[in-house]
């Protein structure tokens, strides 16, 4: 069946397949809360949730529907670790920092296992995630990766793949090696949305659709105006990742939106899947612009391949995606795509979240750069945390550099599309 848009969501696979989407009612007049978040993706969400759980007032606005943005339409894949390997992160910051940070993610992963549990949430959470080497050199890092990481972090769920070994468990011979670990997952990230905007509101937040945030005025008790209402909160959370926009021109600079696509196969089969992924785990490869792929619940191929840096999607994302796919699994040249979809994520110059807090009542989270199921979560149960007064988790991350992107509002896109472009074809090369 080809891909229809649903209940105002994009059309994806995911959202034909969603469980739980219900309408929810825009902001109407004048509200006053504790707690106003701008945001319904996996920050939001969270952030609602938690401080809800604490004792907040609180009113989550989302210009669209829970989960329209990233948070509905990503990979569905949750590794382990932060966005740079805990190399970099030890040269970078230290050993003492890259071990908080390793256990911070490590705490990320667990808070979105025991949500999915606590909530009984649908989303078809599976174990494992496959790392796959794109050249010899890669393999290596990979091997010493395991090595460290049980060495160093007391990780031992994550183990080296031979190339003879992964052609087995992937039905391919294009990798070099890859890293398999058992404690990643992966899962249906728009349902994930979705259970975690019910627990929310079983908390006693109050979540309001189609209510874009058109303008806001900080201070003591900050005003937040959409079409056709107004809230009034002394605590204020911008969680809009990608789609923040000129919402907040303070941080706006240190996160670029790019877009990101992902097609899905018409259904293969148990047999010819597990052709494909013989363990049903998720799987990413080490290129600069990554190939992502897995199995879903009724047997397809779900991959995501390619991006662009400008606003809009191309005119045909399965045209753009397919090239990507047949390079991986060429066995598939005869299976026809029936879903095709893309969205946008924000990423930071570092690849590390921004965290941080504004004129001391407006906590924001952003730039999670493909790791925004875990993180995301996460950051929103941190800003919780610090606006409560237990704030050394959440400071952790706040002190994380997160420079601007260079050329200012109108020259940065067409910036990052130099380096992309110069990144995409060392790729190819």
């Amino acid at each position: 069946m080809p891909s229809v848009p649903r209940d105002g969501y994009p059309a994806s696979w995911y959202a034909a397949t969603a469980v739980g989407i219900r309408e929810r009612l825009p902001l109407e007049g004048e509200i006053q809360v504790d707690a106003c978040v701008v945001g319904g993706g996996y920050t939001g969400l969270s952030a609602a949730l938690h401080l809800a759980e604490q004792g907040y007032s609180v009113v989550l606005l989302e210009a669209h529907r829970v989960g329209w943005g990233a948070a509905g339409r990503n990979g569905g894949q949750v590794g382990s670790g932060q966005r740079k390997d805990e190399t970099e992160l030890e040269q970078r910051f230290g050993p003492a920092v890259a071990q908080k940070l390793w256990g911070l993610a490590e705490q990320a992963k667990q808070l979105v296992r025991d949500r999915v549990a606590r909530h009984a949430i649908d989303c078809d959470l599976r174990p494992g995630q496959l790392v796959t080497a794109s050249r010899p050199g890669h393999a290596v890092e990979l091997r010493d990766r395991a090595e460290r990481l049980a060495a160093r972090y007391g990780y031992s769920r994550a183990r080296y793949v031979t190339p003879a070994e992964l052609a087995d468990m992937l039905g391919t011979r294009v990798f070099h090696g890859g890293l398999l670990d058992q404690g990643a997952f992966h899962l249906h990230p728009l349902n994930f949305a979705l259970g975690l905007a019910a627990a929310a509101e079983a908390a006693g937040a109050r979540i309001c659709e189609y209510s874009e945030v058109l303008q806001w005025q900080p201070g003591e008790h900050a005003l937040l105006r959409t079409r056709t209402g107004t809230v009034k909160a002394r605590l204020v959370v911008l969680a809009c990742d990608g789609y923040l926009g000129e919402l907040e021109p303070r941080i706006a600079a240190a996160n670029m939106p790019i877009n990101n696509f992902i097609v899905a196969t018409a259904p293969l089969g148990e047999e010819r899947a597990r052709s494909l992924i013989r363990d049903d785990v998720c799987v990413h490869d080490t290129r600069f612009v990554v190939n992502y792929f897995r199995l879903s619940a009724d047997r397809r191929l779900l991959f995501g391949g390619g991006e662009n840096y400008r606003a809009g999607f191309p005119p045909d994302i399965a045209a753009l995606v397919r090239p990507y796919l047949l390079r991986v699994y060429p066995q598939l040249a005869d299976v026809a795509i029936e879903h095709a979809w893309g969205g946008t994520l924000g990423i930071s110059r570092t690849r590390l979240p921004h965290v941080g807090r504004l004129d001391g009542n407006v906590y924001f989270a952003q730039g999670y750069s493909g790791h925004g199921i875990a993180i995301g979560t996460l950051a929103g149960q941190l800003i919780a945390e610090a606006a409560a007064g237990s704030a050394e988790r959440f400071d952790l991350l706040a002190s994380l550099p997160s420079p601007a992107w260079p050329g200012g509002r109108l020259l940065r896109p067409a910036l990052l599309a130099l380096g992309m472009l110069y990144f995409a074809l060392r790729d190819r090369l």
